[in-house]
């Protein structure tokens, strides 16, 4: 049986990467699936793909910096569908980097705004959502980068991913008791365009490459494998984990 079966998600982030690649899966895995992001023509293409497979989903463009748009997700998903059930709050940014004296105080809060407060506003309209259906999931995109392992010239990336995973414990034990399970997923390096932005010359790709215990970097279905896990009934058990999905990165020094 598909794990996801009579289950509705929303997708944040839907429109490329380890989002894009975890709707297609829910889809394929029985749920009835919400994507969103900014670009509404990538979210058509989306949709119209898992479509062509098989599956069922509905797309709503918007800015996750928004509660109105958070509020209009949810509503969208109740409204379609009739319930929530899963939600995987996925979009964020790299934000601002280079030496940390030199990043804006704008470039700083810019990334707390899209990558913390936009998640927070997010999982605030679908756990209440979830709450009268009887539970569900949440499930945040949050780093191993400030968690087990730092690079130089992140700091707001690293401090905003970070207050993800803090975020996830509270929510966790906030909401227990109601069903609702909350959990943190941790990437490794990824084949993204925002990975290929930030590696743009061999020396580059294999450094980071280097760095993880597999000798390579995730694909995002890789990931998009583990969130369904987390997702599904399999971990009915998990709630307020960090969980790393790394390639083992962050036990690895040589």
């Amino acid at each position: 049986m598909p794990r996801l079966e009579e289950k509705v998600a929303i997708v944040t982030g839907a429109s490329a990467g380890i989002g894009r690649a975890t709707a297609k899966l829910f889809a394929a895995e029985g749920a009835k699936v919400v994507v969103g992001a900014r670009r509404q023509a990538e979210l058509d293409r989306l949709v119209a793909e898992i479509a062509a497979d098989g599956g069922t989903a509905i797309a709503l463009a918007g800015d996750v910096r928004s509660e109105d748009y958070h509020r209009a997700l949810v509503a969208t998903a109740v409204e379609h569908y009739g319930r929530l059930d899963v939600a995987f709050n996925n979009a964020g940014i790299m934000g601002e980097a280079g030496p940390s004296p030199g990043v804006s105080e704008a470039g700083f809060a810019e990334a707390l705004t899209i990558n913390l407060t936009a998640s927070f506003l997010a999982a605030k309209h679908q756990i209440a959502q979830m709450e009268r259906n009887g539970g569900g999931s949440v499930i945040f995109t949050s780093t191993f980068v400030g968690y087990s392992f730092a690079f130089p010239g992140v700091a707001a990336y690293a401090a905003s991913k970070s207050g993800l995973i803090g975020l996830t414990q509270v929510l966790a034990a906030e909401f227990g008791p109601k069903n609702v399970r909350v959990n943190a997923v941790l990437p490794g390096a990824v084949d993204t365009d925002m990975y290929r932005e930030m590696n743009n010359t061999p020396e580059k790709v294999a450094f980071v490459t280097q760095l993880h215990a597999l000798k390579r970097v995730a694909t995002p279905e890789e990931l998009a494998r583990s969130v369904l896990y987390l997702a599904s009934e399999d971990s009915s058990f998990v709630s307020g984990t960090a969980m790393l999905v790394d390639g083992g990165v962050s036990i690895t020094r040589t």
